[in-house]
C-alpha cells in the first residue's frame, strides 16, 4: 500500500447493539474515574482559601501555562532526554483530543472528521506523526522507569506505571495500524474497539495513580502564587502556620495530589544529597498521604505518621527542588508552612534555635553580638552615617557589621563605591532583616524586626539600598512587603557590574553565557599567569533573584572564570539559608563540604563568592580539608585588588 496515499480506516457502519455497548462503556468509564476522582477534588475544595491570593495578573498566568504546560519548556530544559519524551507524550495527547472525540462521534453515527476529506486527510496525517513520535516516547519511558531505573525515581516500581504505559502504546499503535487497512475489512473494526477499550480503560486508573498529575498539574501551573519561594501571610491570631489538616489550603491540596513522582526535587535536595532525612518528594507525598486518611478538615497533626519533624528543619531554603518541579508544586511554602506550624505552636524545641530567637529577641543580629561591636567597626571604617543626603544607604546585615570576614567583604566594598565617587551612609542603628527567623517559621519575632527596620529606613528617609547579603537583599525585597513598603534594593554584584567599565582589570576575559573572549594581549605570558576563578552562584542571588550574569562579569574583571559542574540555576546549596547556619548539621554529610570539594576539583586558583554567609561555610568547609586549597574572596574583594592603593588590602586566605 501507497502510504502517501493511504487513509484512516472506520468502520462504515455500527449496529445498534454496538452503539448501545459503546454508550454504556462511556457511563461505565466516565463512572468509575469521578469514583476515583471526585473525593480527591472534594478534598481539594474542601481545604480552606488561600490567604492574599490574586488571579491577576492574568497575563503572566497565561504565558507560563503557555510555557511550561503546552510547550513543555521546564519538563524538556532540566531533563532533555526523558523531557523529550515526556513531552512528545503530553504533545500527542493534545493532537489525539480532536481525534478521540471524532473517534467516540463515528461509533454513534456521526462523525465530523472525514478521513476522505481534505481537512480529515491533513489533521489524521499530523496525528499520526505525534502518534509515531508518542509511541516513541513512552516507550523510552517505559525502559527508564522499568530497566534503567534511576534511583531518583524510588526504589518501589509501581506496576501501574506499566498498565498506563502500555495503554498508552496501544493507543498509538492501533491508531497508525488502521492506516494499513481498508474500512470494509474485519482489521478496521477490531482495531475501533481495541483503541476505544484501551482509552476507557486509561481514565478510570488516571485518579489511582501519578498520572493524576495529566488532569491536576495544568492548573496547578497556572495557579501558582505568582512567585518563587512567595510565603503565603498569616491571617488572623488563629492561623498559626501548617499545623493540622484544617490549616491546609486549597492550593497546598492541589499540589499535594499533582506530585508524578519524577524525583526531580529529591535529585538536586542538598540535604537528600548529604544523607539526611529530608527528601522534598515525600514531604510531598506525605501530605497527599494525609489528605487521603484524614482529609483537609481533620485536627489530627501533620507531623507524625506522613510527616517528620527533623526532615522539615534540615531544608536550607536553597530552592532547588521548587526550580525544578515540572508540575508547579511550590515546596518552600509548604515546608516553612510546616515549620511555622511547629515553632508558633511551642512543638520544636532546638538548642540552636532557641539560642538564635532569644539573640534576636534580646539584640540586634544573629550572632548574639552587642550593638557596640558594630559601632567600632564603622567607626574604624570612618563610614559616614546615612543622613538623607547620600545616594545609596549600605545595609551591612549581621555578617558585614559582625562577623570580621564579612566585615572585610564590606570594608573593601566601600573602597571600591570610594573609588567610583558612589555617596553612601550606613544607619546608626540596623537590626536583622529577620531572614533566619523567617524561615525557621518564626513570624512573630521575624514581623518585629521587620517593622521596626521599616520604621528606622523611614525615618532615615532612605530611598536606596545596597547590601552584600542576598538574605538580606530577598527578605527586604520581598517579605518586608507584608508589613510595609521597603526602599528599592540592589545586591552589590549587581551595583558592581552596572560599572564594570570604570573599574580597573587584569588582563581578565570577558564574559558570556556562550563561552569566553579574552580581552587579554595575545602574548603566551598573558595566558600562563591568568588567575582562575570558579565562582558559585548564591541561592539567594541566582534561583531567587535570577542574578547570574551580573557576578560573572564581576569576577572577570579580576581573571578567568571557570564553571563547577553545577552552576547557574543548578548551583549546590553551601548548606547556610532555612536557618541552618545557626542550626548545624547533626547527620550526614555537611553540605558545605560537599559544595567545597567540588569547587576545588575545578582546579580554580580561587573560589568566588557573593554572599558573606556562603564565605563563611566554604571557610569552614577549606579548613577541614588539609593541605593546600584555593582562596576564597568575595566579588568584592577580587575588584578591590585591582584599585589604586597604597597599603594592601586584606584578604582572606583560608
Amino acid at each position: 500500500m501507497n502510504l502517501l496515499s493511504a487513509t484512516l480506516a472506520e468502520p462504515q457502519s455500527f449496529s445498534p447493539w454496538e452503539k448501545l455497548l459503546l454508550v454504556a462503556l462511556i457511563v461505565a468509564s466516565g463512572v468509575l474515574f469521578w469514583r476515583r476522582f471526585g473525593p480527591i477534588l472534594k478534598r481539594i475544595l474542601r481545604s480552606k482559601k488561600d490567604p492574599n491570593f490574586h488571579l491577576a495578573p492574568i497575563g503572566k498566568r497565561v504565558w507560563d501555562f503557555f510555557w511550561e504546560v503546552l510547550c513543555q519548556a521546564k519538563v524538556i530544559r532540566e531533563r532533555p532526554l526523558p523531557g523529550l519524551a515526556h513531552a512528545f507524550v503530553f504533545w500527542g495527547f493534545c493532537a489525539f483530543a480532536l481525534v478521540t472525540l471524532n473517534h467516540i462521534a463515528v461509533g454513534l453515527g456521526f462523525g465530523f472528521l472525514d478521513p476522505q476529506g481534505s481537512i480529515g486527510r491533513f489533521y489524521f496525517y499530523i496525528a499520526a506523526a505525534f502518534a509515531i513520535a508518542c509511541a516513541v516516547g513512552i516507550f523510552g519511558l517505559f525502559v527508564r522507569r522499568f530497566l534503567v531505573r534511576p534511583r531518583w525515581l524510588g526504589t518501589k516500581v509501581s506496576y501501574e506505571s506499566g498498565v498506563i504505559a502500555l495503554l498508552i502504546f496501544l493507543l498509538m499503535v492501533t491508531y497508525l495500524a488502521a492506516f494499513a487497512v481498508t474500512d470494509s475489512s474485519p482489521a478496521a473494526r477490531v482495531l475501533w474497539w481495541a483503541h476505544t477499550l484501551s482509552l476507557l480503560i486509561f481514565l478510570p486508573i488516571i485518579p489511582h495513580t501519578k498520572h493524576l498529575h495529566l488532569v491536576l498539574s495544568p492548573a496547578t501551573i497556572f495557579l501558582s502564587r505568582g512567585g518563587f519561594s512567595r510565603i503565603p501571610p498569616l491571617v488572623g491570631d488563629e492561623d498559626f502556620g501548617l499545623v493540622a489538616g484544617t490549616d491546609l489550603t486549597q492550593l497546598v491540596s492541589l499540589q499535594a495530589y499533582s506530585c508524578v513522582e519524577c524525583g526531580r526535587c529529591s535529585e538536586h535536595c542538598p540535604a537528600t544529597n548529604t544523607g539526611k532525612e529530608l527528601n522534598p518528594k515525600e514531604i510531598i507525598l506525605g501530605l497527599r498521604g494525609y489528605l487521603n486518611e484524614f482529609g483537609p478538615t481533620s485536627q489530627e497533626s501533620l507531623i507524625g505518621k506522613f510527616n517528620s519533624m527533623t526532615a522539615d528543619f534540615q531544608c536550607t531554603t536553597c530552592g532547588s527542588c521548587e526550580y525544578q518541579c515540572p508540575v508547579g508544586i511550590e515546596h518552600l511554602p509548604i515546608i516553612i508552612g510546616l515549620r511555622r506550624g511547629a515553632v508558633n505552636t511551642g512543638v520544636w524545641e532546638d538548642d540552636h534555635g532557641a539560642k538564635l530567637f532569644l539573640a534576636l529577641e534580646r539584640g540586634s543580629n544573629a550572632l548574639g553580638m552587642g550593638a557596640l561591636e558594630r559601632d567600632k567597626f564603622i567607626q574604624k571604617q570612618e563610614f559616614h552615617i546615612f543622613d538623607g543626603t547620600q545616594e545609596y544607604c549600605l545595609w551591612l546585615g549581621c555578617m558585614g557589621g559582625y562577623d570580621p570576614k564579612g566585615r572585610e567583604i564590606v570594608a573593601d566594598f566601600a573602597r571600591v563605591m570610594n573609588y567610583l565617587g558612589t555617596s553612601y551612609g550606613v544607619l546608626r542603628k540596623e537590626k536583622c532583616t529577620g531572614d533566619p527567623v523567617r524561615r525557621l517559621g518564626n513570624d512573630l519575632l521575624f514581623q518585629q524586626l521587620a517593622e521596626a527596620n521599616l520604621e528606622a529606613l523611614a525615618q532615615n528617609k532612605v530611598k536606596k539600598i545596597v547590601s552584600i547579603c542576598p538574605h538580606c537583599v530577598r527578605t527586604i525585597q520581598e517579605d518586608w512587603k507584608e508589613f510595609g513598603t521597603p526602599p528599592e534594593i540592589e545586591h552589590h554584584s549587581e551595583f558592581l557590574a552596572r560599572f564594570a567599565d570604570k573599574l580597573p582589570k587584569q588582563g581578565a576575559p570577558s564574559f558570556s553565557r556562550e563561552g569566553w573572549e579574552s580581552n587579554a594581549p595575545n602574548e603566551p605570558d598573558a595566558v600562563t599567569t591568568q588567575e582562575t576563578i570558579v565562582y558559585h552562584d548564591p541561592c539567594y542571588l541566582g534561583r531567587y533573584r535570577n542574578v547570574y550574569e551580573e557576578p560573572r562579569t564581576v569576577a572577570a574583571l579580576a581573571g578567568e572564570v571557570v564553571e563547577a559542574p553545577r552552576s547557574h540555576e543548578r548551583s549546590f546549596c553551601c548548606g547556610a539559608g532555612g536557618g541552618l547556619a545557626f542550626l548545624g548539621e547533626e547527620t550526614g554529610d555537611r553540605v558545605s563540604h560537599a559544595r567545597a570539594k567540588e569547587l576545588v576539583a575545578t582546579g580554580a586558583s580561587t573560589i568566588g563568592t557573593a554572599c558573606p554567609f556562603c564565605n563563611t561555610m566554604f571557610r569552614d568547609a577549606l579548613s577541614a580539608t588539609g593541605g593546600a586549597v584555593p582562596q576564597l574572596l568575595d566579588i568584592a574583594q577580587l575588584t578591590a585588588r585591582n584599585l589604586p592603593q597604597t597599603t594592601p588590602v586584606k584578604t582572606e586566605q583560608p
